[in-house]
């Protein structure tokens, strides 16, 4: 990037906008990959104006641009592997409305997940999506990816509550799609077309997001287990039996002893996995199927039950659930974080595999997640300094994935594409898919510069 181009972006950003220090660029250089790459420059815009005069000139020198929200991303979407220029929407963080009557917000890509869901919950509303980054992680990256969460068993993922877009397209337009209203079928639902393409299709600058009344109760239970097999059947038996929990999350024994120190009654040693299971609702619709589930799990006999005993008691249940994903590389150095989806029924077949899997290859691998919904993730433990191990962990990688498509699962349920999956993507999506997703990325972004070298392989 010449000075030139410096300059015109310093115009169109203004003073102290624009950020070329090495120690700036490499704030913006990374993700939780954990991997690198250092830009050539950082943009901090403030308007939707800045953006799409950013993206003219990107088109007419041909740089890259890629869109930034806070980083916590875990397959390398935003990270700058072409050089070119970071947009950062540390400034574009505000929440522009909350109209309570309609139950909608409006808010700039920049907010943090966790502000908005305490904002909101002040007018007794919830913004259901709650990642475990929900504390540091964007709304526009959790849109940019299709973020889910625990709570998507019941209520689904972050494309279920944007109603509307306001974007730029890489070409420089300012487009709006979608409605502020519950149903609105006029067009190409572009909203959804956008929301979950990592960045690769347009910039968001705005999003209209539904919102829900706030639950009255909740009810959190623990089950242990002494048997693997006996968690991961359960799973299904429960949603079978018509109870429906707002989240259903799975340890494995691995991963539970990575957050043991951080819970004041850990479970027992012997313990050789775990579920949360968490209800909301009216008080009586709550009372019901704490009720109904305990008398349900009591007759299967196979595990033991706990209720937790008020909120400080829940609030630490899941602190240790949403503390995995960093807690365990206490047990490694390293980590290959994978994000599969299976049908429900399948988990056992899972996590019989990565048993397996882990003592053929020698591997420390351990498993965790949104059970409710067959999203496992799958993390594989190793020292990447060690040339052996770093290749036994690809395999690992390689052959869970294959084994996922087998059961007819997927291969990211919401961490996306990215970097760290794309050359697997034509094991899942065949060619005449991929061909027309190459196409509708071409019409987008004739020229290619809004975060190359993303998704496709």
């Amino acid at each position: 990037m010449n000075k030139s181009i410096l300059k015109e972006l310093q115009r169109i950003l203004g003073k102290n906008s624009l950020l070329t220090s090495w120690e700036d660029r490499a704030c913006s250089s990374y993700d939780a990959t954990g991997q690198s790459f250092l830009p050539d420059a950082v943009a901090l815009p403030e308007t939707t104006a800045q953006i799409a005069a950013i993206l003219r000139l990107a088109n007419e020198h041909r740089f890259p641009v890629i869109p930034r929200g806070a980083g916590s991303g875990a397959t390398g979407g935003a990270l700058p592997v072409a050089g070119g220029l970071v947009i950062s929407f540390a400034r574009m963080n505000r929440i522009l409305e909350i109209d309570a009557a309609n139950m909608i917000a409006v808010a700039e890509p920049g907010v943090i997940t966790g502000e908005l869901q305490a904002a909101v919950r002040k007018h007794g509303l919830m913004y259901p999506p709650d990642p475990a980054s929900l504390k540091f992680c964007s709304l526009g990256g959790n849109a940019a990816e299709c973020a889910g969460g625990p709570s998507a068993v019941k209520y689904g993922v972050t494309r279920d509550y944007i109603i509307g877009l306001e974007a730029v397209l890489p070409t420089g337009e300012i487009i709006k799609t979608g409605v502020r209203t519950e149903k609105g079928v006029v067009g190409y639902d572009l909203t959804r077309l956008l929301v979950g393409s990592e960045g690769t299709l347009a910039v968001f600058t705005k999003l209209i997001l539904r919102l829900l009344p706030l639950p009255e109760a909740k009810s959190t239970f623990l089950l242990t287990f002494a048997s693997l097999a006996e968690a991961t059947k359960l799973v299904a038996e429960i949603l079978a039996a018509g109870l429906l929990p707002c989240t259903l999350e799975f340890m494995d024994k691995t991963a539970i002893a990575a957050v043991r120190s951080r819970l004041s009654s850990p479970p027992p040693e012997d313990v050789a996995a775990l579920l949360l299971v968490e209800f909301d609702g009216t008080a009586d619709e709550v009372a019901r199927q704490a009720g109904r589930f305990a008398a349900f799990v009591r007759q299967k006999g196979n595990c033991a039950l706990r209720q937790a005993a008020d909120e400080q008691e829940t609030a630490e249940l899941w602190q240790a659930r949403r503390s995995i994903s960093p807690a365990v590389l206490s047990l490694r150095p390293h980590k290959i974080a994978e994000d599969v989806v299976v049908p429900r029924t399948k988990i056992p077949e899972l996590v019989a595999f990565l048993e397996l899997l882990a003592a053929e290859l020698n591997l420390l691998i351990l498993s965790f997640g949104h059970a409710g919904d067959g999203n496992m993730h799958v993390n594989i433990m190793l020292d990447k300094s060690k040339a052996e191990e770093a290749r036994r962990g690809l395999e690992a990688k390689e052959r869970l994935f294959r084994f996922v498509l087998s059961l007819g699962g997927t291969l990211s349920g919401e961490h996306g594409i990215g970097i760290t999956k794309s050359a697997f993507l034509p094991l899942e999506i065949d060619p005449p898919t991929l061909c027309l997703m190459r196409r509708l990325k071409q019409v987008f972004d004739p020229n290619g510069i809004l975060n190359p070298e993303k998704i496709f392989p």
